[in-house]
C-alpha cells in the first residue's frame, strides 16, 4: 500500500500540491481526475519520484520517505522499480523490435536471462493483444499499438503499482478505445493501477476509487458511485463540463 501524509510541492511561487493526504491500496485502481493544471500529473509523478515534494511523508509498505530529508539513489531506484510509469508519449526504442522493447528492462535492469525475458515478453504482448506484432518495429505500429507495447513494457518490470499519466491523450477515439480495453482488463485482473485521465466514462468503468484534484488540493476521495452522484456543486459543474451536459441542455432549449 502507498500512503501519503501532508505532501506539499511548489514550483517557484506556485503551490502545485497542498497538504495531500491519501492512500492507494494494492489490487485496486485509483483514477485521478480534475481540470487541466490542477496538479494531477504532479501528484502521480511524485509517486515515482520524478517530482520531489518539499514536505510530507511517503509510505510504501514498510518503507517511509521523509521529503524534508535528502533522498539517496538507492531509495529512488527502489521506488521506481516498484512503480512502473506509462507516459502520454510511448518512448519506445525505435531500433528495437516490439518484443525486444519489452525485454530490455528485465534484461538490463533486473538481469534476467534473454530466454526467460523473451518468454515473459511474449506472454505480456499476448495479454495486451499484440502477440502478432512481436517482431515488428515501433514505426510499423499505430499510436494505440505503441501505447499498448509501453504498457506491456511497464508490466515486464513486475512493478507493485502501475502509474499511467493520460495514457490515451495523444490518440484518436478509435485507437483510444483499444488502449482503454486493455486497461479495463488489467483492472478486472486486480493489477494495482493509478491513472490520470480526462475520460469520465472510462473512470466510471475502471475505478475502485476516485480522487478529484483542483488547485493542488484533493477535494474528493471516495468511490465512483459517490463521485458520480455529484456530491458537491463543484463536482457537478466539472462533470457537466466534461460530458458536455451544459452544452447539450442549452442546445435543446
Amino acid at each position: 500500500m502507498i500512503k501519503l501524509e501532508h505532501l506539499n510541492k511548489t514550483f517557484g511561487n506556485h503551490q502545485a500540491l497542498t497538504d495531500i493526504n491519501t492512500e492507494f491500496k494494492e489490487h485496486q485502481t485509483t483514477v485521478i481526475v480534475g481540470p487541466s493544471g490542477s496538479g494531477k500529473s504532479t501528484l502521480l509523478r511524485s509517486l515515482n519520484l520524478l517530482e520531489r515534494p518539499e514536505q510530507g511523508l511517503y509510505h510504501f509498505n514498510d518503507e517511509t520517505i521523509d521529503f524534508t530529508k535528502p533522498l539517496t539513489n538507492k531509495t529512488i531506484l527502489n521506488i521506481r522499480r516498484k512503480t512502473g510509469m506509462v507516459f502520454q508519449g510511448y518512448n519506445l526504442f525505435p531500433h528495437l523490435s516490439v518484443v525486444k522493447n519489452v525485454m530490455e528492462g528485465p534484461v538490463q535492469v533486473l538481469k534476467k536471462d534473454s530466454a526467460t525475458a523473451k518468454k515473459s515478453a511474449l506472454e505480456l504482448l499476448a495479454r495486451v493483444g499484440l502477440q502478432d506484432k512481436a517482431d515488428a518495429y515501433p514505426e510499423q505500429l499505430s499510436g494505440g499499438q505503441q501505447q499498448r507495447v509501453a504498457i506491456a513494457r511497464s508490466l515486464a518490470m513486475d512493478p507493485e503499482f502501475i502509474l499511467l499519466d493520460e495514457p490515451t491523450s495523444a490518440l484518436d477515439p478509435e485507437l483510444e478505445a483499444g488502449v482503454l480495453r486493455v486497461l479495463l482488463a488489467l483492472a478486472q485482473e486486480e493489477d494495482s493501477m493509478i491513472i490520470v485521465t480526462h475520460n469520465m466514462e472510462f473512470a466510471r468503468a475502471v475505478a475502485d476509487k476516485i480522487l478529484f484534484v483542483e488547485d493542488g488540493k484533493i477535494l474528493f476521495d471516495g468511490t465512483p458511485a459517490e463521485f458520480f452522484k455529484q456530491p458537491t456543486q463543484r463536482i457537478a459543474d466539472f462533470l457537466a463540463a466534461m460530458t458536455f451536459t451544459t452544452i447539450s441542455d442549452k442546445a435543446n432549449q
